[in-house]
């Protein structure tokens, strides 16, 4: 899998995400040609080599023309319109609608008003609409499958906006990074704007320490502005997420990041952990299961685990939180590696079943009959399941 590593040391923004995307090795001019299918006129990209800091990275600016320098404060349906007017794939118009939802939501919830009535001054016009899919487009040329990114440095002090002066964050700003890792470090300065923000917000599956992967490309984004003694820049590496090679195989079990919560219960009627499992995987989660234990005391206790894609974590925890006796959980990020998996409806004497393959490159490694069908048939048939199970196997197994 292809994966992305965004280093927001020195914050993020959406003109250091186009630097770091075409200074990976996007040609500017496919950049271009792919931003055309967005009906919106009377700009164009400049690249330019700069130093912030010690070190060089790629500027790239939204320029205007002559006439459109006065930027016009959009509402939800304005930028929605022009997004579904679009030629782009619908991944793109999506994630794109995500970015922009997220924006005017957090816009509406600190100044007042509505998704309907928000309207956004800075980002209104089109140098943030060509920032948002200009990152999105660059990601998907750059092949990139899978995001991440380490936690976001906002940097600190006050900020002129069309509302009159503010707090950095910007309310905007705070209100989106909601439970992503965030600090404040080294500059007194906005490092991080409401377009950085939601593009982090809605793009990136896991926020923490670089994963593990083979770098192929960095490319370094410049901010505007160039403090003393720090680069203010935005990274981003680019590569194929670290493989686990099986012994005796040439093909690689891809890795990817998932979220582990746990929780130990000792207090709880175990009748209850039935209907909590079912409420678990219909939130998406990607697997369940209860460990029995000893807790301090000697007290028999069950230990609920639960396995979810990172963005999952907060309704996950809401539920265990909610549904248990439970006053605390921890949680922590894994790797995980899976075969390809596969489900085939066969034919076999015993009736239709469905079979699962499990793959490691092209080469079936692992069949088994669905359980569930073959519980079916033992009823149906009024014999015992394990013989299903073992004639189906021997007989019809792939």
């Amino acid at each position: 899998m292809n994966i992305a590593y965004i280093d927001c040391f020195s914050g993020i923004s959406g003109d250091m995400c186009l630097g770091a995307i075409i200074d990976a090795g996007l040609p500017l001019r496919t950049l271009e040609k792919e931003l055309k299918k967005i009906p919106v006129a009377g700009y164009r990209l400049r690249a330019n080599r700069v130093q912030r800091g010690h070190l060089m990275a790629l500027k790239v600016d939204v320029v205007l023309k002559p006439g459109l320098g006065v930027q016009v404060a959009r509402k939800w349906k304005d930028v929605r319109k022009i997004i579904q007017e679009s030629t782009l794939p619908q991944v793109i118009k999506k994630k794109g609608l995500s970015v922009f939802r997220t924006l005017f939501e957090a816009e509406a919830k600190v100044h007042g008003g509505s998704l309907q009535t928000a309207h956004l001054h800075e980002l209104g016009a089109v140098d943030c609409i060509i920032d948002v899919f200009g990152t999105i487009i660059g990601l998907h040329l750059l092949g990139v499958e899978k995001i991440y990114s380490s936690p976001v440095n906002l940097g600190s002090g006050f900020v002129r906006t069309k509302h009159g002066i503010l707090p950095i964050p910007a309310p905007a700003t705070a209100e989106i990074l909601k439970d992503i890792p965030v600090y404040s470090d080294h500059v007194r300065a906005e490092l991080t704007t409401p377009t950085g923000a939601a593009i982090i917000k809605e793009l990136s599956s896991g926020h923490g320490s670089i994963p593990t992967m083979n770098i192929e490309k960095i490319g370094i984004g410049a901010g505007s502005r160039d403090f003393r003694d720090w680069p203010n820049v935005l990274r981003i590496f680019t590569g194929a997420a670290h493989s686990l090679l099986l012994a005796g195989y040439r093909t690689a079990v891809p890795e990817e990041m998932i979220t582990v919560i746990e929780t130990n219960i000792d207090d709880m009627n175990p009748q209850v952990f039935e209907h909590i499992m079912d409420m678990l995987f219909q939130a998406g989660s990607l697997d369940a299961y209860l460990t029995q234990v000893i807790m301090k005391k000697g007290r028999p206790a069950v230990k609920l685990t639960v396995l979810c894609d990172t963005k999952r974590r907060e309704t996950i925890a809401k539920i265990i939180l909610g549904e248990t006796s439970s006053i605390g959980l921890r949680y922590y990020e894994a790797g995980r590696c899976v075969m390809q998996r596969e489900i085939k409806t066969i034919h076999t004497k015993l009736g239709k079943i469905r079979y699962k393959f499990a793959r490691l490159g092209n080469e079936i490694m692992k069949s088994s009959p669905e359980y569930e069908d073959c519980r079916k048939i033992a009823r149906r048939l009024n014999i015992p399941l394990i013989e299903v199970m073992k004639k189906i196997q021997q007989t019809e197994s792939p």
